[in-house]
């Protein structure tokens, strides 16, 4: 990795490299400080990610990035991140900076023999999102794509520390996503206690059912063909508000859900699918800090 940014130094230097990133005709770009990463390099990277994540590695390229996870074997969400490759055998994954260190132990604990090396580089790169880009920004990054789960956020990529300056913020980005219906785990849903279909994996791209096996495989599939799906991360608004996360949710004396993130009067909710269907059917209006929720249902297909 330190090879391939002195690399790009070198490059910069021989095509007159005091150019900095104000120099380049570019979108808005928002530095995601909450991120981090990890690479996975070497002969077999590619077979080891792609034998244990719920997405396709085998087919990407550079130029394109996989939403992905890797579960427990009780099929619930350990880690979930965006998967990138510069080529050369490596692969980045975008992930929770809280738990880069923990993924990082994870994934040394299921290589085994395999010819490969991890490594936490969540200090010497950003994760950098484009959320209102429809083309590939003009920026220096080692990895540029469209975001995998969604048009509406835009591209996204991973470039050396500091080197594509901030032109937006953070709220921007979160305003973008909730509007989206995209959860983030830690806040819409709890790791180690969701299954990919209760964060959305499923109508993010972020599973894959074609794919042969890999660690929690058969209960995700069990829950897609049996239609075994109780909750789900679900958007809604709230005129006037949305309240603060971890708020529970209640349709007349019944507990429903908890609200997620939120910004303004839109927010997201884990709700439990079968009981707002019948608040509905009885007029109960879903209510979360003494606030009246306006529920908008996503299509599952």
């Amino acid at each position: 990795m330190r090879q391939a940014l002195a690399a790009q130094k070198e490059d910069r230097a021989a095509r007159g490299g005091s150019k900095t990133q104000e120099n380049f005709k570019m979108t808005t770009a928002i530095v995601l400080a909450d991120r981090g990463v990890i690479e996975v390099s070497g002969e077999d990277a590619a077979k080891f990610l792609h034998n244990l994540v719920t997405n396709d590695i085998a087919s990407l390229k550079p130029g394109e990035a996989r939403f992905a996870a890797l579960l427990a074997p009780q099929g619930k969400i350990l880690f979930d991140f965006v998967v990138f490759t510069p080529g050369d055998g490596r692969f980045l994954l975008d992930c929770p900076l809280s738990l880069a260190a923990d993924l990082e132990k994870r994934l040394n604990m299921y290589k085994l023999r395999a010819k490969l090396t991890v490594a936490n580089l969540s200090g010497a790169l950003d994760v950098v999102a484009f959320p209102d880009a429809d083309a590939r920004p003009e920026v220096e990054a080692l990895a540029l794509a469209p975001d995998p789960r969604t048009e509406a956020l835009g591209w996204r990529g991973l470039a050396e520390k500091g080197r594509i300056a901030a032109t937006g913020a953070a709220a921007d980005y979160e305003a973008r996503r909730i509007r989206a219906g995209v959860p983030q785990g830690g806040v819409d849903f709890a790791y180690s206690d969701a299954f990919p279909h209760e964060a959305d994996m499923d109508l993010f791209a972020g599973l894959d059912f074609k794919k042969g096996c890999y660690v929690g495989q058969e209960v995700v599939s069990r829950m897609k063909h049996r239609n075994l799906v109780r909750k789900r991360v679900t958007p809604y608004r709230a005129p006037g508000g949305a309240p603060k996360p971890g708020e529970p949710i209640r349709a007349g004396e019944i507990e429903i859900g908890v609200t997620g993130s939120s910004l303004g009067e839109e927010g997201l909710a884990l709700i439990r699918l079968d009981r707002l269907a019948d608040a509905k059917e009885k007029g109960d209006a879903p209510m979360a800090g003494g606030v009246a929720l306006e529920f908008i249902e996503k299509n599952p297909g």
